[in-house]
């Protein structure tokens, strides 16, 4: 098994969208990226922590790759919003990849660059940022499968 980590805006979205992803043996939603060891949730959403929310992917590369984890990322969200998602401002709503090793900061900033030159972001910049993965911080219980546990199956309205 491996892992991956990803921010795409508020994280129960995006884990419903990895977790039905074939291939995905288990989701975690929590905080990765900031300098305030085991923040709360009340703590990120202060936005003076610095960290983003995030899903982390653990996945089979058997029966799913890395570059396809990374295309449903940036089909999943849209990266070009400058510390937002939506209707949900702030730093931890940011568009960042969480790179485990260099395999896959290679292949996040492959990617990256291939989606910029897609005709679907013609003249508009992605911001989305590729870092080192460092300590990740589970979030609450009550955050993880939130739209599952709620009988939901997107934030979307």
């Amino acid at each position: 098994m491996e892992k991956a980590t990803f921010g795409a805006g508020c994280f129960w979205g995006i884990e419903v969208t990895f977790r039905n992803t074939p291939g995905v043996v288990d989701t975690t939603v929590g905080y990765m990226g900031g300098h305030t060891e085991n923040p709360s949730y009340q703590d990120v959403c202060s936005d003076r922590t610095g960290h983003a929310e995030v899903v982390q992917v653990t996945f089979n590369p058997n029966l799913v790759t890395y570059d396809q984890l990374l295309q449903v990322f940036w089909q999943a969200h849209d990266p070009t919003q400058f510390h937002r998602q939506g209707p949900d401002v702030g730093s931890q709503y940011r568009s960042v990849i969480f790179y485990h090793n260099e395999s896959q900061r290679l292949m996040a900033e492959t990617t990256k660059e291939n989606w910029q030159q897609s005709p679907e972001f013609s003249g508009r910049l992605i911001v989305t940022e590729i870092v080192p993965a460092d300590t990740f911080y589970r979030a609450e219980e009550y955050h993880q499968q939130y739209l599952i546990k709620r009988g939901m199956a997107t934030c979307r309205i």
